[in-house]
């Protein structure tokens, strides 16, 4: 989970960000071609196991930190990863005023609120739960792209979609059975985590394309308004924690320092080397990744309805990002967020 798309959310690919053929070479600022270290598949495998652990790292960093601290460390973690990052690429900082308090907004609504929200669910549902709930992202997105988004028009396929994967989330928690055994506030908050992603996507879109920064340094900087964000909320409610716990405190490092800092650089690449619709199938993997860490690793339990529910709402975003046969994406911003153009030789 991370500042761009995080997981659920790269349904909507990233605005201004070139595509090119599956693992086609790059080309460098000199003009000349350069491949990558690893194979954009491997980069897959890792972004996919990476996104689906956060939330088992979510829930052990839970058994020693307040979710509030959970959050603060995740985001200054992932913080660090992005300043080296951009300092090793001599990126800019944001100049304008305008584009700051944008970002101010898009760092609550991608960052803080989420990041918090999937922590406090966590206290009292399985991270198991908190991974299929997470894959509701692209439903909502397609939900309030509609009403939002004047480009993005509804066809019979993917509001099929839509209903299939809202029907999904029923199976998931088991309405028929009235929700028996469900703790509703923790559920509701986890949906709530996943509402916020494409919110904070509209959001993002309407605001800051044009900006002229990259989607790195754009990036990082809404990550250290995120940390500021947290930093000023968490000794409202938390009181110092007495002791710096193993395995809570490596989660934690780990959920920023990976799933919020590596997982953008790597999240960037992909979308930059094979195109965003390859680049968003990771959404697929990560509720499969996560239930089955929980299970394996923190002895979750799960019953039936759980996985075939999740199945059906994977199926049903599917269908809510499918397009018909020959049509195109419309065109995106010419200076979006996103990694700035270089104009043909």
């Amino acid at each position: 989970m991370s500042a761009p798309p995080a997981p659920g959310t790269p349904a909507t690919a990233t605005p201004g960000i070139r595509q090119t053929t599956p693992a086609s070479p790059l080309p460098d600022p000199a003009g000349r071609t350069v491949r990558p270290a690893l194979d954009w598949r491997l980069r897959f495998a890792a972004l996919s196991l990476i996104w689906g652990f956060s939330f088992l790292l979510i829930k052990v960093g839970t058994h020693g930190y307040a979710p509030f601290q959970v959050t603060l460390g995740r985001l200054l973690s992932g913080t660090a990863v992005l300043a080296v990052a951009m300092a090793v690429k001599r990126e800019r900082l944001p100049r304008t005023a305008r584009t700051w308090g944008h970002l101010a907004v898009a760092a609550f609504l991608l960052n803080a609120l989420p990041f918090s929200l999937f922590a406090y669910a966590e206290l009292t549902i399985p991270s198991t739960l908190a991974g299929i709930c997470n894959a509701t992202s692209p439903l909502w997105g397609m939900a309030l792209s509609l009403v939002a988004l004047s480009e993005d028009r509804p066809t019979r396929r993917r509001v099929a979609g839509l209903g299939l994967g809202f029907l999904g989330v029923l199976t998931v928690l088991g309405a028929w059975q009235g929700f028996s055994g469900l703790d509703f506030g923790g559920t509701a908050m986890a949906l709530l985590a996943s509402l916020s992603y494409p919110v904070g996507w509209i959001y993002v879109r309407r605001t800051l394309a044009g900006s002229g920064s990259s989607a790195l340094s754009l990036t990082g900087s809404q990550l250290f308004l995120g940390t500021v964000q947290l930093a000023l909320v968490t000794p409202l409610f938390t009181s110092v924690p007495d002791g710096l716990p193993l395995w809570p405190t490596l989660s934690v490092v780990a959920l920023g320092a990976l799933g919020t800092g590596l997982a953008v650089l790597l999240q960037y690449g992909l979308v930059t080397e094979v195109g965003p619709t390859t680049a968003q199938m990771v959404t697929y993997f990560i509720p499969v990744i996560a239930t089955a860490a929980g299970v394996a690793v923190l002895g979750e339990q799960l019953s039936w309805n759980t996985p075939v529910g999740a199945l059906v709402v994977l199926a049903g975003a599917a269908l809510t990002q499918s397009r018909p046969r020959g049509s195109r994406a419309p065109a995106p911003p010419d200076r979006a967020p996103g990694p700035r153009r270089r104009k043909p030789s």
